[in-house]
């Protein structure tokens, strides 16, 4: 199963229940890092960590509400205390469900406890995981820890006022990190990560939403999950060990030119055409 780069490393991730997160645990474990499966649901984040097992790696389940300082630190305990040891750790849990999106808009019309969550679980929920998890991880004088941030934290839009100030917060977190714990062995970075849905969440959003976010790719298509979770083992595993306070763009090119680009391509291929 393991291709040997994270080999007896142990990786905790958070939100790991299904979506990005429960990839990173698969891509993590087929790597050969024994993997604590994070996730509010605790049944989901137990199918996840079934599932590793059955293909030979080695993973526990723990159902946590990052928010909680308690679950948290308790959550770093049994994981040591079943590992022994703490090298990764990728702070994934976000809240967006469906709910979420419709209470967390534009700042006038924001749902404060909309807010609250987002900055509780996206947010509190990353530096209570780093708390916790950092310490172990200097027992070795070594981790990596990992942010999961957006785009929606550089960029301006039209709603998501909590995800994207939340989002914006991960990306200073790594930089004060890696000052603070660096010259100890910690590197931090975060991974702003482009539209990679799974495939159902495809069937999930109008064709004409992935159409307008495509165009606006510099890749023939949308990123997948796999593509995440790669970079995402990359940062963890020694390959990385010179990059550290730093945000790794992995969006498909999505954040990387102006917002006139679609629209000026289409005005040359239109003058091509007529000759103009």
């Amino acid at each position: 199963m393991s291709t040997g780069k994270l080999e007896g490393r142990v990786a905790i991730i958070t939100g790991s229940g299904g979506g990005l997160g429960a990839e990173c645990a698969r891509v993590l474990a087929s790597h050969g890092a024994h993997i604590a499966v994070i996730d509010i649901d605790g049944d989901a984040a137990g199918s996840v960590a079934e599932s590793i097992k059955a293909l030979g790696g080695q993973a526990v389940a723990i159902r946590t509400d990052v928010s909680s300082e308690e679950q948290v630190q308790a959550m770093v305990a049994q994981v040591k205390q079943h590992f022994g040891r703490i090298d990764v750790l990728h702070n994934n849990a976000a809240v967006l469900n469906v709910e979420q999106r419709q209470k967390d808009r534009d700042i006038c019309n924001l749902d404060m406890a909309a807010w609250d969550r987002a900055i509780a679980v996206n947010l509190r929920g990353a530096v209570l995981c780093s708390k916790y998890s950092i310490p172990v991880m200097l027992e070795q004088n070594r981790g990596s820890v990992i942010f999961a941030t957006s785009g929606l934290g550089m960029q301006g839009d039209m709603s998501l006022t909590g995800y994207a100030t939340s989002k914006a917060g991960l990306m200073m977190l790594p930089r004060l990190i890696a000052a603070q714990y660096g010259k100890q062995g910690i590197r931090a970075n975060a991974v702003q990560i482009g539209l990679a849905p799974a495939e159902n969440a495809h069937q999930s959003m109008p064709a004409e939403v992935l159409d307008i976010l495509r165009d606006n790719h510099l890749t023939p298509e949308l990123g997948t999950p796999r593509q995440i979770a790669d970079v995402v083992a990359f940062l963890a595993c020694d390959e990385s060990s010179f990059v550290t306070g730093t945000t790794l763009v992995a969006d498909g090119g999505f954040s990387s030119h102006t917002p006139s680009l679609v629209a000026m391509r289409a005005l040359f291929e239109k003058m091509g055409k007529t000759g103009m």
